[in-house]
Parts: structure tokens; C-alpha cells; sequence
């Protein structure tokens, strides 16, 4: 199966590193128009010029723009109007043990992973369903399904991102549009490297021998064993983008390595 995105926009929150850049990277190898988005200009230019790096011929622009605030999000939208394919990617994590979370940190959380898919998802949705062709995913977790005690209001948020999709597709019935999520376990990404660093420090190991522990410990029923890699993840996602997943509506596509021992 070759998938071609030729002619398709698409937006990619959160690109700059990690899971969103790998995704920005696959989305562009597929032929789609990639715009990457970032906080400040300064990371934006580094993702475009690592997908440049990756993919030669690549269309890729880029939007600098917080969308975590309703003004970001206006201003990305602004700067990409008419988007074919929508990945809410931007989203933020922290351990913190639960009567330490403020109300500030639970407003934080349900800003920048929430309610930046649904301002996004309603400024470009409706373009889709006129159009007759949309992508709209959402990049949740495996923590959505089981709630990390040392997380729970990242837990919250990715749950929150589930019925987001089973909402959002209910409004696509008989279209070509399609709403799904994909949820991630363990992923050695940029931001997880830091965090697994940090541990290892902490705890005189190697990063390596540190994200063996943590799965081990943390994800004892992982079929993987190990941490995933970023274009594992992107891979599942160019998919899902695709015009051959076109069956694929309102779905929580898992790519968790086996984590979850749910039936559904």
C-alpha cells in the first residue's frame, strides 16, 4: 500500500520534535503540504529544516504560535485557513502526585491538551465536511485508558481527547471525513529522553537501562518490552491520515505496545 497525500494540507501541533515532527516527517514522505507549528519561530525553522532534511522535495511551511490560548490558535488558523488534515499533537506531561496539582496546573493541562483540539477541530472542520474530505486525529494515550496514579490530570486530559473523537465523528456520518485518535504508550521521544535522563541520574543509571526499568516497573504488561520509537508512532498516524483508512471513524487506534489488556 502506498499512500499519497498529494494536493492535502495538513497541520501538525506541536511538530517541532518528537511525535509531531516524526508525524510531520511522514505526512511530507506521503506528499502532503506539511505546515509545523511551535511556540517560538526560533524551534519552528528547526523543524522545517529537519523535515527538509528528511524529505527533499517536501512542501513544509511553518506557523509560530501557542495553542494552548484562543489566540494561538486564532493565529494558526489565520496563517492555514483551509487544512485537509488536522493532527492535534500538542500537548504537555508531568508527573506530580495529586494533592500537589493546583487549580492552575489543571486549567494548564485541560488548555493546551484539550481545548486546542477543539478550537482547531472547529475552525477547520467544517471546511472538511463542505469539502467532502477531511482528516481530523487526535494524539492521545494509552494513559487515557489507564489513568497513571503519579499523572492523573495528563490522564484526565487524554481521556477527555476519546470522547472528543467519538463526539466530533458522529458529526461526520455519510462524509468523507473522518475523526479518530491514536493513543501511544511509552514513546522515546526528545521530551521523554529529558525525563528519562533525569531518572537515570537520579537513580545512577544509563538512560537505557532506566527506560527498560521504567517499563518493567510502570508497564508490566507491555508485549513490547521496551519503549516505542517516534516513527512507530508517526506511521500509525500517516495511516489513519490517509485515503485508505477511509473506514476508520470514531476509532482509538492503540500503538501502545500491548499495554492495554482491554477487549474494544
Amino acid at each position: 500500500m502506498k499512500v499519497d497525500l498529494t494536493n492535502k494540507t495538513a497541520v501538525v501541533t506541536g511538530s517541532t520534535v518528537g511525535i509531531g515532527l516524526a508525524i510531520a516527517k511522514g505526512l511530507a514522505r506521503a506528499g502532503a503540504k506539511v505546515v509545523i507549528n511551535g511556540r517560538r519561530q526560533e524551534s519552528v525553522d528547526k523543524g522545517i529544516a529537519a523535515v527538509h532534511h528528511s524529505v527533499n522535495a517536501a512542501a513544509v511551511s511553518g506557523v509560530a504560535a501557542d495553542v494552548s490560548t484562543a489566540e494561538g490558535c486564532a493565529a494558526l488558523v489565520k496563517a492555514a485557513p483551509a487544512v485537509d488534515i488536522l493532527i492535534n499533537n500538542a500537548g504537555i506531561f508531568e508527573p506530580k502526585p495529586f494533592f500537589e496539582i493546583t487549580d492552575a496546573d489543571w486549567i494548564h493541562f485541560f488548555e493546551t491538551n484539550v481545548m486546542s483540539g477543539v478550537r482547531l477541530s472547529r475552525a477547520f472542520m467544517p471546511g472538511m465536511l463542505e469539502r467532502n474530505w477531511g482528516r481530523v486525529i487526535f494524539i492521545s494515550s494509552e494513559s487515557a485508558v489507564n489513568i497513571p496514579a503519579e499523572m492523573i490530570h495528563y490522564g484526565l486530559t487524554k481521556t477527555a481527547q476519546l470522547s472528543l473523537t467519538q463526539g466530533l465523528a458522529q458529526l461526520t456520518a455519510g462524509t468523507n471525513v473522518t475523526v479518530n485518535s491514536v493513543l501511544p504508550g511509552p514513546t522515546r521521544s526528545e521530551g521523554v529522553e529529558d525525563f528519562l535522563k533525569a531518572m537515570a541520574t537520579a537513580n545512577k543509571k544509563t538512560p537505557d537501562e532506566m527506560a527498560a526499568t521504567f517499563v518493567q516497573t510502570h508497564r508490566p504488561t507491555s508485549l513490547l518490552q521496551r519503549f516505542a520509537t517516534v516513527e512507530e508512532v508517526a506511521n500509525m498516524v500517516v495511516y489513519a491520515a490517509s485515503k485508505e483508512a477511509s473506514a476508520t471513524n470514531g476509532a482509538a487506534l492503540r500503538v501502545e505496545g500491548g499495554i492495554l489488556r482491554t477487549i474494544g
